[in-house]
């Protein structure tokens, strides 16, 4: 049995029964909007990330904060040596100075302590820093090592370009 022309034109009002035919359902529409600014927002960080990095590819020119310099301090310079090397083996880092000695005061258990600490300068990927951090803390001999970073946000695009083809992709 075939619908009338008057059934065809009365289904809007039949999906949104409380609105006048005429009117339509708005209800699927504001969904839809809806759904797009949600996927709009939550795709941001993506998008983004993507558009920079296509940017860079064709410009050549640098993403800032790409990369990252961590400290990391050190009771001497053999274990600071130790350490830096074994970062380097695990090809963690692109570079890694070893600077001088300095003098660090700092609270521990509640009472001002000083010594004196080797610095090391990590220079690697700011994508590397949390494996740098665990592997860190699984080699360093104090009880809480430092490990902290500083993204690089501008440089020498010739030494950010040696940086890039010195430390492996994730």
């Amino acid at each position: 049995m075939a619908a009338s022309a008057a059934e065809e034109m009365e289904w809007p009002s039949q999906r949104c029964p409380l609105l006048p035919a005429a009117q339509g359902c708005p209800r699927a529409g504001r969904g839809a909007l809806l759904l797009v600014v949600t996927l709009s927002l939550l795709m941001y960080p993506v998008l983004r990330s993507l558009t920079l990095q296509l940017h860079s590819a064709i410009t050549g020119s640098y993403i800032s904060g790409t990369y990252s310099i961590a400290f990391i301090n050190c009771l001497n310079e053999q274990i600071a040596k130790d350490i830096a090397r074994a970062i380097m083996d695990k090809k963690l880092a692109a570079y890694v100075n070893i600077l001088p000695k300095s003098s660090a005061l700092y609270f521990w258990e509640g009472e001002l302590e000083e010594s004196t600490e080797i610095l090391l300068l990590v220079k690697t990927r700011t994508s590397k820093i949390g494996e740098l951090s665990n592997y860190i803390r699984s080699i360093h001999p104090f009880e809480i090592p430092e490990t902290i970073s500083l993204p690089i946000d501008q440089g020498n695009p010739l030494y950010l370009k040696w940086l890039e083809e010195s430390i492996p992709q994730d």
